[in-house]
């Protein structure tokens, strides 16, 4: 019932013989069957002072890929001048979608780098480094991204996990799906939970709220929300649970809502994973796209919700290199910085054909890579 049909590299070092260059965390917006824009995230480490965000295109399903090319390029994003001297380096990273008019939209995060020994978070107790969330948009008549637009938080982060590009609802409503994080100091007033944020002027404005699960008084941190829409209103959420505690992860979970909340209290879903993305197809199934852990590699799930309970169907692997999950051995920064492959993104095609592309480890390079999938039955 669902099966890859095709598979390729949409990134990968062309000289690592002459320079260290990885490639994490990529978007994908498809504006046809052949027709795909893809952006992911260069460094020299995942952590690294060189990191930020380039793209790609093809414009025939794959074959070949344009060379790739800097998002968008902003003084604002190399550093922070305020009051200090000389100013603090910064780091960035952006999620790009496309809404239904046709309008292109990155939202990021600038991370403020002063100790150039330190990394984005916090080893000791899992906070990150100080942060702005901002957004950009695409000015296609001059094939440019237009310069970042800071935006103000309507809750205390105090800092934001960027896991989700802008989602546009059916009643015009954007959605920011996201999961508050501590800041370095390692405080977090709300718990580290999955959240989104809402505006209803475009973009222009985030001043509401709503939440989508919360996990923390059993010391369990969401990570890395997947949001997408159903039929009708509804939206379907999923989660990464991580147990603090013992350092591993749970099975994972999703819960149903509207752009207006509530959403359903979290149930389990069959699916032992991390960093899981489900897309709605329109046929009204759900594909469900993570990196497993009790076996390698990235999966693909078919799956139905009737009266929003969700039901496995079938599932296919659409890549098993060497496999690496959370497993409480190390501290838990330093588990996340050596996973090997995650954050899908995913797009129908048209019915019964998917798109995925994902990170992931091959031959000691972190490459961008893509699948074809077909649904049937």
């Amino acid at each position: 019932m669902i099966e890859c049909i095709g598979e390729g590299v949409v990134y990968v070092n062309p000289h690592p013989h002459l320079r260290s260059r990885h490639a994490w965390h990529p978007s994908l917006v498809a504006l046809s069957a052949n027709e795909w824009f893809v952006s992911f995230d260069l460094g020299e480490a995942v952590e690294s002072l060189d990191y930020g965000t380039w793209f790609t295109t093809t414009s025939d399903a794959g074959s070949h890929w344009s060379a790739p090319r800097r998002l968008l390029v902003d003084p604002w994003l190399e550093s922070r001048a305020g009051h200090s001297n000389p100013p603090i380096p910064c780091t960035h990273s952006i999620r790009v979608s496309r809404m239904a008019n046709g309008e292109w939209v990155g939202i990021g995060a600038r991370w403020q780098r002063p100790d150039p020994g330190e990394g984005l978070v916090n080893r000791t107790n899992l906070g990150y480094t100080a942060m702005d969330v901002f957004l950009t948009r695409r000015d296609s008549a001059r094939d440019r991204w237009c310069a970042p637009q800071p935006l103000d938080s309507p809750l205390p982060g105090p800092a934001f996990e960027l896991c989700h590009p802008v989602l546009e609802c059916a009643d015009g409503r954007w959605l920011w799906p996201t999961s508050t994080w501590r800041g370095w100091d390692g405080d977090c007033p709300l718990g580290m939970q999955a959240v989104a944020w809402v505006s209803t002027d475009r973009g222009g404005t985030w001043p509401g709220w709503i939440p989508l699960a919360n996990a923390s008084a059993q010391r369990v941190i969401l990570w890395e929300v997947g949001v997408t829409r159903l039929p009708g209103d509804d939206l379907l959420a999923s989660v990464w649970r991580f147990h603090e505690p013992s350092g591993r992860s749970l099975p994972s979970a999703y819960c149903v809502g509207s752009a207006a909340g509530p959403f359903s209290p979290l149930g389990e879903n069959g699916l032992q994973g991390e960093t899981a993305k489900v897309l709605g197809l329109c046929d009204g199934r759900v594909v469900c796209v993570y990196r497993r852990c009790d076996r390698p590699g990235m999966w693909a799930q078919l799956a139905d919700l009737p009266q929003g309970s969700w039901r496995n169907l079938a599932e296919t692997p659409i890549w098993q290199g060497t496999g690496n999950t959370m497993r409480g051995r190390q501290h838990a920064s330093d588990e996340l910085s050596s996973l090997r492959c995650g954050y899908p993104s995913l797009v129908e095609l048209g019915p019964g054909e998917l798109l995925v592309v994902f990170w992931c480890r091959e031959d000691c390079l972190h490459v961008i890579r893509w699948s074809r999938l077909r649904v049937t039955g």
